[in-house]
């Protein structure tokens, strides 16, 4: 992976900081008042649910691959619609995310999937995406995965979450990030394994907890927004959606969302930055090179991929506003809304964004958009590849 450790401490001094790769999923004030304030969360469940009826899970369970779990929004709507789908079948479900805080709000999020479907296994770790699926580092590293397995006792909403909160203190150890001095990402400390599962569903989940290994295959897998808009296409291939797409089980399918810039948003990043272009790689660009890379690295296996969404895999989400908030006088905090949400989807440094904020022009230029469109919404892309059985 060239984003090493060693890699990273010899480039690191002297690059500029506008040169470096901005992480803009890990700016905690951004990200929440995204989430808030835009239905793309929603969205974006509702756009993956038809995905689903084209899984075919195998005994003992139902394996899913959350590829950058953020707040949990999507992966527990995403695990609503399996047990409608699913209902008696057992999920083993692995989430993979570095942000300590997301990593809290998801937990959050399940103790009423616990409740709902007792017999799931859910798994949280802090590797790289090339060693998530399998749960365990690729090389050999100064720490040892630290494998912390929970069993809640309980039956009901209240008892998981005490418990799961109780964890806090340990999990705020175990999640600890550095920067990389080359690319500025965080990366872990200690590498980590948690398992949350009940503690009277232990007998059946006997054979659904995970197996650490190559071994480890997927019938699921989200890579929702999982690298930057700007990386390179063959890079976010190599490094990302490559090694996942190798994970998936026979007849699995894995799910990828990103933006497109195709939308208002994007008309008011330009009113700022004329020149930014930061989406450049469109998901059928992807998938033909990683439809090429699994060829050439897995040539015994077959592979369907596809667009959803329709022809052309786009689907819109609005932000969120009242029909009063864009008469005459729109509000501040309706123009910050939107003004936030387009540099966010655009993953506009903080450098930039302080020097565009020194005056009221960034304000005035997200009035216009919004007054000329009637509001302010965003298109994203849907595609998916699935592995085929053999012949």
């Amino acid at each position: 992976m060239p984003d090493s450790k060693a890699e990273d401490l010899k480039t690191a001094k002297g690059t500029p900081a506008q040169d470096r790769p901005f992480r803009f999923y890990d700016n905690r004030q951004k990200y929440l008042m995204f989430v808030t304030t835009t239905a793309e969360k929603w969205a974006v469940v509702e756009h993956i649910e038809p995905e689903l009826d084209r899984l075919r899970p195998t005994p003992p369970c139902l394996r899913v691959f959350d590829a950058g779990v953020g707040d949990g929004t999507v992966l527990s709507g995403v695990l609503r619609r399996l047990h409608e789908r699913f209902p008696t079948v057992p999920f083993l479900v692995v989430g993979k995310e570095i942000s300590l805080e997301d990593v809290r709000l998801s937990l959050d999020n399940m103790p009423d999937r616990l409740v709902e479907h007792p017999e799931t296994v859910l798994v949280f770790t802090n590797l790289y995406y090339y060693e998530a699926p399998y749960l365990q580092p690729a090389t050999a590293t100064e720490n040892e995965p630290v494998r912390l397995d929970v069993r809640l006792s309980g039956t009901t909403s209240s008892d998981f979450e005490r418990q799961i909160r109780a964890l806090q203190d340990d999990i705020a150890d175990l999640w600890q990030v550095v920067a990389s001095p080359k690319t500025e990402n965080p990366r872990y400390v200690t590498p980590t394994i948690l398992t949350v599962s009940r503690q009277d569903r232990a007998f059946v989940l006997d054979s659904v907890m995970p197996k650490p290994g190559p071994e480890m295959e997927y019938d699921l897998i989200l890579a929702v927004q999982p690298y930057r808009a700007r990386l390179a296409a063959e890079r976010k291939v190599d490094y990302v959606l490559g090694p996942m797409a190798e994970a998936l089980a026979e007849c699995g399918v894995m799910i990828g969302v990103q933006a497109t810039g195709q939308d208002p948003g994007m008309d008011i990043v330009r009113e700022v930055w004329p020149g930014e272009r930061p989406f450049q790689t469109p998901g059928p660009t992807l998938v033909r090179l990683l439809m090429e890379r699994l060829t050439r690295t897995l040539p015994e296996r077959r592979y369907l991929e596809r667009t959803g969404a329709g022809e052309t895999g786009l689907f819109r989400y609005h932000m969120h506003t009242m029909p009063s908030e864009l008469g005459e006088s729109i509000g501040t905090s309706t123009l910050m809304a939107a003004w936030n949400a387009a540099v966010y989807v655009a993953q506009i440094d903080d450098e930039r964004l302080n020097e565009a904020m020194a005056d009221n022009r960034y304000l005035a230029a997200t009035a216009e958009v919004l007054e000329r469109y009637g509001g302010l919404w965003f298109i994203d892309e849907i595609f998916s590849v699935q592995r085929l059985p053999k012949r």
